[in-house]
């Protein structure tokens, strides 16, 4: 997981480390970090307190990871990242078919460079808060409920539940927490279940400070570009379920959100495949990202009412025409409810909304 616009500002003063300095002060000890403290080593002095276990392997990689992100490094050469075959298509498309696509969208003809900012935390009430160095919020856990999915908006993601049996495979481009991931992989069992995350240092804070567990035979987590994953052939047609939650530390709409890469997006869903968005609703980027979804995806998503927190979920579709009523929709939220603890009731009131209520019918 995974991904923020206006996500959700936490009122709370924001402290880097709070964590780690409140164990350290319980131990006697003078913990290390500070608001103005070297990213590295604050994301070192958290981990050291909180997972004492495994010391010596997991500080090692945290620290090389939080290195990377520190020092603006490119992205590993991979095959998602960079690949010959994507350079070529691209330098034979024409600049008027690039304009068109990109609809006033920078074009992308390489491997982005990454600017990652500091992965650090924050923890109010018993839970725990993902940020890229700024207050606003990347992702939360409960403490006391780590496989729950603590932000309304991130329960919206899971909105395609009402329409797909579980998928062979279900995607996040966006890992920050892993609440998705997790949620996915340890109450869908029939899913295999994938994350696309770019920096390596969200990988490591998943796993040590979120409990995203390892990848195994239903979990694989990417170290990769969620561009260059979109335009792999090898994912075309094969994905039920993506869920795309693109945010950096500026928090001011998706980091793709081109025509040309919800395309790609929209040719990795399997038919009758699904899609859910992560937008910013009181924002400029909602009304352009809608406008590069429905080119992409002809016409048919549909956008849930905005959450307190300013985020919408936009949902789009693959696959023939889907026609299903609202007292149906209902009867599988109920399900979901029971089954999965998720508020899915709420999602069908929001699509009702969207076609009026007195509608019997969703379709699109």
């Amino acid at each position: 997981m995974p991904q923020f616009a206006r996500l959700h500002l936490v009122s709370h003063r924001f402290v880097m480390l709070r964590i780690a300095m409140r164990e350290a002060a319980a131990s006697g000890e003078q913990a290390s970090g500070s608001p103005a403290c070297d990213p590295a080593s604050a994301i070192l002095s958290f981990a050291q307190t909180a997972t004492s276990a495994r010391d010596s392997s997991m500080t090692r990689l945290i620290k090389r990871a939080s290195a990377e992100a520190r020092g603006f490094q490119r992205a590993k050469p991979s095959p998602l990242n960079g690949s010959e075959k994507l350079k070529q298509a691209r330098a034979k498309r024409g600049r008027a078919e690039l304009d068109d696509d990109f609809d006033g969208v920078a074009v992308l003809d390489a491997p982005r460079k990454p600017r990652f900012a500091p992965v650090t935390f924050s923890e109010e009430r018993g839970v725990r808060y993902l940020h890229f160095g700024t207050e606003w919020v990347q992702g939360a856990m409960r403490l006391s409920k780590p496989y729950h999915i603590e932000l309304e908006y991130a329960q919206q993601m899971m909105a395609w539940l009402l329409f797909l049996e579980t998928p062979t495979r279900v995607v996040q481009l966006g890992l920050g927490t892993g609440a998705l991931t997790k949620f996915a992989h340890r109450f869908l069992p029939r899913a295999h279940v994938e994350a696309v995350e770019l920096n390596p240092a969200v990988i490591v804070a998943a796993r040590s400070m979120f409990e995203l567990p390892p990848d195994d035979a239903r979990l694989t987590v990417h170290e990769a570009d969620a561009w260059d994953f979109v335009n792999d052939s090898k994912n075309r047609g094969t994905i039920g379920a993506l869920q795309i939650d693109l945010y950096d530390a500026t928090a001011r709409g998706p980091v793709l959100d081109s025509v040309a890469f919800y395309r790609a997006a929209r040719a990795c869903l399997a038919d009758a495949g699904v899609a859910t968005i992560n937008l910013f609703g009181d924002h400029p980027s909602f009304v352009r990202n809608m406008r590069h979804l429905n080119a992409a995806f002809d016409q048919r998503v549909i956008a849930l009412p905005e959450v307190h927190d300013g985020n919408r979920i936009a949902l789009a579709f693959s696959g023939p025409p889907l026609s299903v009523s609202f007292a149906q929709l209902t009867e599988r939220a109920k399900l979901i409810e029971a089954e999965l603890r998720l508020p899915a009731r709420s999602w069908v009131k929001g699509l009702k909304a969207s076609f009026g209520e007195r509608a019997d019918l969703f379709t699109i």
